[in-house]
């Protein structure tokens, strides 16, 4: 739930992505997802296993940005 919640809100919150908490925290369930045979590569895959529904980023975040 807490990653989820912090995800949800990195286009708000673009100092999230250099913190130490959030990359060790998706690197753990990265970890943990694989370990349950989930390919994480795969978006849907990944957010069923979060507890999301498994929808298409251009549904999910339907005004994406790129970060250079």
């Amino acid at each position: 739930m807490v990653y989820r919640v912090l995800h949800r809100h990195l286009t708000e919150h673009t100092e999230l992505l250099d913190n130490s908490f959030f990359a060790d925290l998706q690197t753990y369930l990265h970890r943990a997802a694989q370990a349950d045979g989930v390919d994480i590569g795969d978006h849907g895959a990944w957010d069923a296993w979060l507890g999301n529904e498994a929808v298409s980023c251009a549904v999910r975040v339907p005004r994406r940005k790129n970060f250079n």
